[in-house]
């Protein structure tokens, strides 16, 4: 296993409104990483991916290396192919990413309770 690799379950910090967890997130790469995913939204609901709970899981490893695990709210998503094009590009423009590779998945199956408490003020749903 590679000792320096960092890895965010993503999903669960963003759930548990603590997407700060653990400490050495809130430093360096990993939260230069969440905030440029906070810059990528879903076109058919106002919230970037991040707090909508897309982004199950974010492994930086060795030599900028970056694997994100992320989902859709439906599989039949219209824009599923640019979503997925559009989490590369905001991670990859990153100072120390030499790499990203973003894989789409769907288990566990998406969920509201996935969503950050601020995604579902934002849309009404608390």
């Amino acid at each position: 296993m590679d000792t320096s690799s960092q890895t965010l379950d993503a999903a669960a910090a963003t759930a548990t409104g603590d997407a700060s967890s653990p400490g050495w997130v809130q430093d360096g790469l990993m939260s230069d990483i969440i905030g440029a995913l906070r810059t990528v939204h879903d076109p058919e609901i106002p919230v970037n991916l991040y707090d909508l709970g897309l982004i199950y899981r974010i492994d930086v490893k060795d030599q900028g290396l970056v694997e994100i695990d992320m989902t859709l709210t439906a599989p039949g998503c219209p824009v599923a192919s640019e979503m997925l094009g559009w989490v590369k590009t905001a991670v990859s423009g990153l100072e120390g990413v030499a790499e990203a590779k973003v894989n789409l998945v769907f288990d566990p199956p998406w969920d509201q309770s996935r969503m950050s408490d601020e995604a579902k003020l934002e849309l009404g749903l608390v």
